[in-house]
């Protein structure tokens, strides 16, 4: 970093790196996505971090030079979650670097062309690889931008958001389809009766709650991150709207069994429109939050329900029966009511998953709160001993013997 002395300049060369046009708004909408950013690079720190500058890079302390970098792991995991822009880096820095990001849980992608981004390319969680750069960079890369340009990484990003989204989307209409009819036919077998649906009712009923929507919902976007606990939200979810979609359809072929002049099948019908209304109540859920295209979605399968029911002919193509009106009301009484449950058991589980979090985040800062008090305390009593301790100074040195002040 400094000149040997005795140089005579003849020349002076100016290399410069161009930032790519669309570098600022595709840092921006990573730090919207709530991803922090961290440049590392082998040129000086300086130089790294006036581009880094130039580019959008959030700020957080000067560049930090990597041959001062601690070798304990620890330690370099906490200035890697505190510090932005690092220069000087060596290959073997650079692994260390994310292994570090991830020992703290932080899931790392790591970006990269040249032959020394290989080691952290491959220990990265998501290596991306430009398609102009070396071919051993490439190799080991999860992606490769074939044009060399980060603007496609967004919709990369969103893609991925879209497909994880949706398929837990689908997951949850057909395992709450799975537990419904494992419990029905649990139900009905034990009670003895007939089974209420016939497979045409089968056919009505899966096409208007799963196949129609999930091929729909499969071609939604999704800007919802993707999170860890697929499993843990998908049982969530399914089980208890599973066990409600069971027990509305029960309780309503039970009913309408019960009346006198009833019959069998119109029972059936019965147990068929509870299940697709339950069916469509359960729809609404998952397709939340809504957009008008998720809506219109919901509202055509009601719409379709609404016309096979009063079309003649495909009632008789559905083998469908309309109840008396008595019967066909508490039907739809049934559903209505286990919809209005369905939605504030959502509403009660979200609560108790968000109210840990809601309640330690006010503890933290009612903390905040008392330590920010103390400091002051403490700053102001401070303030008070330099002022007595200047004043017995002066008194001191002035010849002055009164030193109560």
């Amino acid at each position: 970093d400094v000149l040997p002395a005795n140089l005579e300049p003849v020349a002076f060369v100016l290399l410069a790196d161009q930032i790519k046009p669309e570098a600022a708004e595709i840092l921006a909408f990573f730090a919207a996505q709530d991803v922090s950013i961290k440049v590392i690079s082998g040129d000086h720190p300086r130089t790294v971090g006036r581009i880094a500058q130039e580019a959008g890079v959030p700020e957080r302390g000067d560049p930090v030079d990597a041959r001062s970098l601690p070798q304990d792991p620890g330690a370099l995991a906490d200035v890697m979650e505190s510090r932005s822009v690092f220069g000087r880096v060596t290959p073997q820095q650079k692994r260390a670097m994310v292994e570090a990001l991830q020992s703290r849980g932080h899931v790392v992608a790591m970006t990269g062309d040249g032959v020394n981004d290989v080691l952290a390319l491959k220990s990265a969680d998501i290596g991306i690889a430009m398609g102009s750069g070396s071919g051993a960079s490439r190799s080991v890369a999860q992606l490769v931008l074939l044009d060399s340009s980060f603007a496609t990484v967004p919709q990369v990003v969103a893609e991925g958001r879209r497909v994880i989204a949706n398929i837990e989307r689908v997951a949850n209409l057909y395992l709450t389809k799975t537990v419904y009819a494992f419990l029905l036919a649990l139900a009905i077998g034990v009670a003895g009766w007939q089974f209420p649906f016939l497979p045409r009712h089968l056919t009505l009923i899966g096409t208007l709650t799963i196949g129609a929507p999930s091929f729909f919902l499969a071609l939604a976007p999704s800007a919802r991150r993707a999170t860890t606990g697929f499993v843990k939200r998908v049982v969530r979810f399914s089980a208890p709207a599973g066990l409600l979609a069971a027990a509305a359809t029960f309780v309503a072929y039970w009913l309408a069994r019960d009346q006198p002049d009833v019959a069998l099948d119109e029972a059936r019908t019965t147990a068929t429109l509870v299940l697709v209304l339950v069916g469509l109540f359960i729809l609404a859920v998952i397709s939340r939050p809504f957009n008008p295209a998720r809506r219109t979605l919901i509202l055509s399968m009601g719409l379709i329900l609404a016309l096979v029911f009063a079309i003649p002919a495909s009632r008789v193509f559905f083998a469908l029966d309309f109840p008396p009106m008595i019967v066909l009301t508490s039907a739809v009484g049934v559903a209505s009511m286990t919809g209005a449950l369905m939605f504030a058991s959502l509403r009660a589980v979200e609560w108790t998953v968000m109210a840990p979090q809601v309640l330690r985040s006010r503890r933290v800062q009612r903390l905040e709160q008392k330590v920010e008090v103390r400091l002051q305390e403490v700053e102001m009593g401070i303030e008070s001993w330099l002022q007595r301790t200047w004043r017995s100074i002066r008194a001191i040195f002035s010849g002055k013997d009164d030193l109560e002040e």
